[in-house]
């Protein structure tokens, strides 16, 4: 993340905000499950296959599913080819939409299905090479980096190489702050925000137009 300018850092933080917002109302939908969170559910998988069976069966069906958002993302991404950060956007977009439309079908805990699947998408939007280069939700790396970088500031390094760590985990913070008094205030009809936003941020990185990968870059500058 280091490496990535002003507006890609700019723009993980406005993706990690809306994961942490989407992960907040999938927490509370579920009773305490996660929609973007994998290392909570796996904690509630053990726990659960020592005290609850039934929990344990959904937490292993919420990491089978992020799983499977991953590689649907990563298939939209390799089709899209330069086009890409646009185009698993729009997948993330039309999985949350799918979700409104579930909750008001009635359909009760299925609505965590697409939650789930769009968050996992959602982390391949910085994929490149085969690689995630910066990983949405996965907070307790931003934070290990965000101490490195630190130390690193304290005995003479760069003395804001931990900034970026930072903000990428604010943003979840907020996210999930913003998604929790959306929740109290609309219920899971507070998903309709995530989709507008998630929309208008696909909109914005098609107006950046397309993004070509490092090593096609190099290629073009031998």
């Amino acid at each position: 993340m280091l490496q990535s300018d002003n507006r890609t850092r700019a723009l993980a933080a406005a993706f990690s905000a809306v994961a942490g917002y989407v992960d907040a109302i999938g927490f509370l939908v579920t009773g305490g499950f996660f929609v973007s969170f994998m290392s909570g559910n796996t904690t509630r998988l053990g726990i659960g296959l020592v005290e609850e069976p039934a929990h344990a069966g959904l937490a292993a069906l919420l990491l089978v599913t992020f799983v499977i958002g991953v590689m649907l993302g990563a298939l939209v991404g390799r089709l899209a080819t330069i086009w890409r950060r646009p185009a698993v956007l729009g997948l993330v977009t039309i999985l949350l939409a799918l979700a409104v439309v579930l909750h008001w079908l009635g359909a009760g805990l299925l609505v965590a299905i697409p939650m789930v699947l769009a968050m996992g998408a959602e982390n391949t939007v910085f994929a490149e090479d085969g690689e995630v280069r910066i990983g949405l939700t996965y907070m307790t790396g931003a934070l290990v980096k965000m101490g490195k970088r630190l130390t690193a500031a304290l005995v003479g390094g760069d003395r804001f190489g931990w900034a970026p760590f930072l903000l990428l985990w604010s943003g979840l913070l907020a996210g999930a702050i913003i998604g929790a008094l959306a929740y109290r205030a609309f219920g899971p009809n507070a998903l309709v925000g995530a989709v507008f936003v998630m929309a208008s941020l696909t909109t914005v990185t098609l107006f950046m137009g397309p993004q070509e990968s490092a090593a096609s870059a190099k290629v073009r500058r031998s």
